[in-house]
């Protein structure tokens, strides 16, 4: 895949009761040196307002976007819905991150950046040893272990699969079928990931520092784990 430095770069933030983050942190990435930077707020309806602050801050910020569905209906299909929405307007490389400070704005220049020599780049909290800070020793062992166990089955070449702070080229966005991509949390990141290793992308891994949330609750669930658990043992055994 053909790369060169990105145009037209978007940012898609999924949100869901984020109110108490998603100003500052548009803050801080409209102020980066991006030319041409557009801000996607995929937001699920949140009941506390999160679309509403958006919205008054579009009156002050024009690369603001925001897309509202109906309600909660999982972080793999906000993720498409923005990636694709993206793509329609004309993005040539996007980049997802969360809202709450886990990933930290002041990387996106530097993720962006790779892309002009890679296909898919992953800010990875494992490259480099374990760059996490403020996680319970469970939440790290639970996080470590999903990893090496995706790893494992998928024989994926990655040490961080299930991180969500990536930047794609949007060559290879449009060339996976996002209607065979049924997963959420960390299992879309897995999923994502075993894409694009299987159409030979060139995946560049860069170390981090991820930072647990500032303000608000977590998104993660049992639920979530079960499904990351059980669908790479799909990844290996159906390629999908």
């Amino acid at each position: 895949m053909s790369n060169k430095s990105p145009t037209s770069p978007w940012v898609v933030i999924p949100t869901y009761n984020e109110v108490d983050n998603i100003p500052e942190m548009i803050k801080q990435l409209t102020a980066l040196p991006l030319p041409g930077l557009k801000i996607l707020i995929v937001d699920d309806n949140s009941p506390d307002g999160t679309a509403d602050i958006v919205r008054k801050l579009q009156a002050t910020h024009n690369n603001l976007r925001l897309i509202v569905r109906p309600g909660k209906a999982g972080l793999g299909r906000a993720y498409i819905h923005g990636f694709s929405h993206a793509l329609e307007q004309g993005a040539d490389a996007i980049l997802q991150m969360d809202a709450d400070f886990s990933h930290d704005p002041q990387d996106v220049p530097r993720l962006f950046k790779q892309l002009e020599s890679s296909d898919m780049v992953i800010g990875s909290r494992y490259a480099e040893g374990i760059s996490v800070v403020n996680w319970p020793l469970s939440r790290l062992l639970l996080s470590t272990a999903a990893n090496f166990y995706a790893r494992v089955v998928t024989s994926i070449p990655l040490k961080d699969t299930t991180g969500g702070f990536r930047a794609w080229s949007a060559e290879l966005l449009k060339s996976i079928d996002f209607s065979t991509v049924h997963a959420d949390g960390y299992g879309f990141q897995i999923v994502m990931s075993h894409r694009a290793w299987k159409k030979g992308a060139k995946i560049v891994e860069v170390s981090i520092i991820f930072t647990e949330r500032r303000l608000g609750q977590s998104k993660m669930s049992r639920s979530i784990m079960w499904e990351a658990f059980w669908l790479v043992w799909r990844l290996r055994l159906f390629g999908k």
